[in-house]
């Protein structure tokens, strides 16, 4: 017996008022008859009450004998069985699994502090309780194996200067990077029989050694980034200027004039502070 079997008890009520009938009658009898000759009674009925099993909604029972398994038991209810089965409660709950932030290296070899949280639940009570020694604690010992492995395929973002141009990130692609690791905790789970319902990063950062750095170094891509908007929209400002000036004959500007047009308007449009004009008073050369 290899897989899961699930099975049907005697109902547990019916069990439970002739084992109160056993246990008080005898006690009774014995009494009022004053001979112990019923005492026997009282021990059936102590005995037979071993016997009875509670399985609470979407919890399980995994019975055995003398180390043979018998079944699993996941219909809610009282019920009894062989007083000499042993009863091992398996539940069938969704479980939360919150990690431990991990320190790792990403796919570029920067360290990073990454942890996920798991939704996880047993569905097969065979596999979770004899395929592997302790279902819980594999599930964390898994989990944290499957991260790590991810955190290395991966960078934690995309740097132009070093040529790095990954379609998936860890930072930016959350719905890409937690299918991949959902896929990745369910293949090492599913020697437990234990169903993934969904697996995110809980927790993402540089590691304190380089966050400083790491922080400058998005910030001067995120201003580089910034400058170059402003200048591709202040060289556009400029041509549409020339050309209207052009179009429609409000002055003629020779090659210089126009350089020295071009190098006021670039930096007005480009500056980071306000332009303070200057009125010219004169000719256009003086």
């Amino acid at each position: 017996m290899n897989e899961e079997k699930t099975i049907k008890l005697l109902n547990g009520y019916f069990m439970l008022v002739l084992i109160f009938l056993l246990f008080f009658g005898g006690i009774s009898l014995s009494i009022t008859k004053e001979t112990g000759a019923y005492v026997p009674l009282s021990v059936i009925g102590f005995f037979l009450a071993f016997g009875l099993v509670l399985v609470n909604p979407n919890s399980s029972k995994v019975l055995l004998l003398f180390g043979k398994y018998i079944g699993t038991v996941k219909t809610n209810g009282l019920y009894w069985a062989n007083p000499f089965y042993k009863k091992k409660k398996i539940s069938l709950r969704a479980s939360n699994f919150d990690s431990e932030r991990l320190k790792v290296n990403d796919k570029l070899g920067n360290p990073i502090m990454i942890s996920t949280i798991l939704v996880w639940r047993v569905t097969d009570t065979y596999k979770a309780a004899f395929d592997v020694d302790n279902y819980e604690n594999f599930v964390r010992v898994q989990t944290d194996a499957a991260v790590r492995k991810l955190a290395s395929m991966y960078p934690y973002d995309n740097f132009a200067d070093e040529g790095v141009a990954e379609d998936i990130t860890l930072r930016s692609s959350v719905n890409e990077v937690s299918e991949a690791l959902e896929k990745e905790i369910e293949e090492r789970l599913a020697i437990a029989g234990i169903e993934v319902l969904e697996a995110r990063i809980g927790y993402l950062a540089y590691a304190q050694e380089i966050a400083n750095a790491m922080l400058k170094r998005q910030q001067a891509t995120a201003i580089v980034a910034a400058r170059y908007k402003i200048v591709e929209g202040a060289v556009s400002m400029v041509e549409m200027a020339l050309e209207e000036l052009n179009k429609k004959d409000i002055v003629e500007l020779d090659e210089e004039r126009k350089a020295a047009m071009v190098s006021n308007l670039m930096v007005i449009l480009c500056g980071d502070k306000e332009a303070s004009p200057v009125l010219n008073t004169g000719t256009l050369n003086h």
